[in-house]
């Protein structure tokens, strides 16, 4: 058996870097941080393979942090591996700090992801590991690595959860091991009053391999990494039973260990003894955070054994790409996300067909080009027309990553962290659908991929009451308001936090999916319809359609417009049929589609007055809340939309019901005709 007194010492560096962190801070969660530590300490150590030197190499094991409140033990860590300094954790959760409340993922300093809420870390490693699992199909073994991630109890209940463990299980993820904190301790009560569930028996339900241990005994930590390393057929399960606050004492030297308080608040808020907490960890100078001098070196040869072991890998890489010049370059493109290949003007679309069977056209182009595109599908594929991409080529399916369909079943929300998790990966483009209507169920995602900067591609059809029969549940109205507030949210760059494109015809769904394929720095939302949609009847339309690429243009101008007329999407067809009626009553007017008012705004203000001129009334169209079109025509201006939800009949009806027919839109325009 080793000798775990170095083991066990620098676990207590961790635990009280951690909470001194937190004294610090006045805010944070030190418990489970100080419970966590033991396994996070002998993971790094020991198991975990990356190269220090070279944090972005992208052979290197992922670590996936779901409970983002437990930072303070993964910034502890990752300064015991040298990417931190004292100083920077002494600056936990302070302005300017590269040490945030919860971890933002920065891969130069080995965060692998941005987690906080609850049930998304774990998931986004269960898209890792896809994407692993897919590059070693296309790349060999050479190119293997684990994907770890750790829950806490929380994350076990969040419902994101039962998703992630039934897809990685029926996939049989081999190369993804969670570590369960199993503390019975959560911020508010413990959680044997709130679930009497048997966790180990639901995820061998879902065909996981499942080890119970005691989690802060190291030798038990080793014998089941060395196990779950072992497993070539289920992802593991390692249910680690943590002791809340371990170490913790109060000022009568009584412990601390177990107590609720500890879960979220400052040691001392909690009712502990920082000073007599922090001397039974080793620590002899209370008011400065340190690596003890043994655990340094200790460390510092660690640091050098896995560059060696690095080292070896890139060599063996280096000879794979000398034999395989052809492959090599395929993977350089593949993390370069390059798609040179696709000539998008080339893309044949029928004419007046729904922008989503236009989509299902270019993905049909994109599947037997894009070779590492991967797109997933909430059991709709041959509704949101996905199964455009998915004839070309053939679903996951337990330990088979050939193809490169994923179907997950009905999880919104699971599909849409596990692309953020293949997206992190790197590697792979990520994208998946479903019905607009049910982005509701993607939005906690989506606002991480927007946060974390992320090119995954989400594809929502059925995008307005046209949905028809199926009726007020599955009519989005306000949705197209709710998703393009985060275009007038800007990221940490600076930029619009997502891209938002509803494209007006088959033709501008093409463009539409260039922008999407060249968008590298944020998640990108195709908003499609249901329904059949008249072509915009002009020549050349594909290049006419490129002036999508500026987030609005002119669609037919008319030199003496009385007013301007701009939506998008299908209500740019309904204003263009409008305009020929306004015509023959001697009223002029312009048109102009407006697919995404984000990119729009970031155009030079010689264009936006060029394309919306300021002396032009405008009027707006849209399908859905009237707040979608309003910033666009300001005071001089009106937009008609709906302001309640919807009902169940054919399309057609609820057109003429609501007032979206052509002669309905042009009788609402004459109201703003100056005569």
């Amino acid at each position: 058996m080793m000798d775990n007194t170095l083991t066990n010492r620098a676990a207590d560096n961790i635990r009280a870097l951690a909470v001194q962190m937190v004294e610090r801070a006045k805010s944070g969660h030190p418990g489970g941080a100080m419970g966590g530590a033991d396994f996070i300490n002998i993971l790094y150590s020991e198991f975990l393979s990356f190269d220090p030197s070279d944090p972005t190499w992208i052979n290197r094991d992922r670590f996936f942090l779901d409970p983002g409140h437990m930072s303070p033990m993964l910034y502890a860590q990752l300064a015991l591996v040298g990417h931190f300094s004292m100083n920077e954790l002494a600056r936990f959760r302070q302005w300017g700090s590269p040490t945030p409340g919860h971890p933002e993922v920065d891969f130069s300093r080995g965060i692998e992801n941005t987690s906080g809420p609850l049930g998304q870390g774990h998931t986004m490693a269960v898209g890792a590991a896809i994407a692993e699992q897919f590059l070693v199909t296309r790349f060999g073994e050479w190119m293997s690595h684990k994907i770890y991630t750790y829950i806490s109890d929380g994350g076990i209940q969040e419902e994101i959860a039962q998703g992630a463990g039934r897809i990685a299980g029926t996939l049989g993820l081999k190369n993804l091991i969670m570590f369960y904190d199993a503390n019975n301790v959560q911020l508010s009560t413990k959680v044997d009053r709130v679930s009497k569930e048997d966790v180990a028996k639901k995820y061998e339900a879902w065909h996981w391999n499942v080890i119970e241990i005691d989690g802060n005994d190291p030798n038990e930590i080793r014998r089941a990494l060395k196990e779950a390393n072992e497993e070539q057929n289920r992802p593991t399960l390692i249910i680690g039973n943590t002791v809340m606050a371990k170490g913790g004492v109060t000022a009568d030297g009584s412990s601390l260990e177990g107590a609720v308080a500890t879960h979220g608040q400052p040691l001392t808020a909690a009712g502990g003894d920082l000073e007599k907490t922090l001397k039974g960890f080793g620590v002899e100078d209370i008011d400065e955070l340190t690596i003890f001098p043994d655990v340094a070196k200790y460390y510092a040869g660690l640091m050098q054994t896995k560059k060696a072991k690095a080292a070896k890998k890139k060599e063996e890489q280096d000879k794979w790409e000398k034999d395989n010049p052809a492959l090599a370059a395929k993977l350089r493109r593949f993390f370069s996300s390059d798609i040179k290949s696709i000539a998008f003007d080339e893309i044949e679309q029928k004419m007046d067909i729904a922008t989503r069977g236009a989509s299902s056209t270019v993905l049909g182009e994109l599947a037997g080009k894009v070779e590492n595109m991967i797109v997933g599908s909430a059991d709709l594929s041959n509704s949101d027309k996905t199964d455009g991409f998915l004839k070309q080529t053939t679903a996951f399916n337990h330990h088979d990553f050939s193809g490169s369909f994923l179907q997950p079943g009905v999880s919104e929300f699971t599909l849409a962290a596990i692309c953020n998790g293949m997206a992190l990966h790197g590697g792979v483009i990520a994208a998946c659908g479903t019905f607009f209507v049910f982005s509701d169920y993607m939005k906690p995602a989506v606002r991480l991929s927007a946060l974390m900067e992320l090119p995954v591609k989400y594809i929502w059809t059925h995008d307005a009451f046209r949905v028809g029969e199926d009726g007020p549940t599955h009519q989005p109205i306000e949705h197209e308001a709710q998703i393009r507030l985060l275009e007038k949210l800007k990221n940490h760059s600076g930029e619009p936090s997502v891209m938002v494109v509803r494209p007006c015809d088959a033709d501008e769904t093409t463009v539409a999916w260039k922008m999407a394929m060249e968008n590298k720095k944020t998640p990108t939302c195709l908003i499609l319809s249901r329904q059949n949609i008249p072509s915009i009847p002009v020549d050349d339309r594909y290049n006419q359609a490129l002036g999508a690429q500026k987030g609005a243009y002119i669609i037919d101008e008319d030199e003496n417009a009385e007013m301007v007329l701009l939506a998008s999407g299908s209500e740019v067809s309904t204003l263009w049929d409008a305009k020929q009626i306004l015509n023959e009553k001697g009223v002029n007017v312009s048109l102009v589609s407006v697919p995404s008012e984000g990119i729009f705004r970031n155009q030079d203000k010689e264009y936006q007055e060029r394309i919306l001129p300021k002396d032009k009334f405008r009027f707006g169209l849209t399908a859905g809340l009237p707040v979608t079109l309003e910033g666009l025509v300001g005071d001089n201006g009106a937009v008609f939309g709906l302001n309640h939800f919807g009902y169940s009949a054919p399309a057609k009806v609820l057109d003429e019901k609501f007032g979206f027919t052509a002669e309905q839109v042009a009788a609402e325009i004459m109201k703003y005709v100056k005569r």
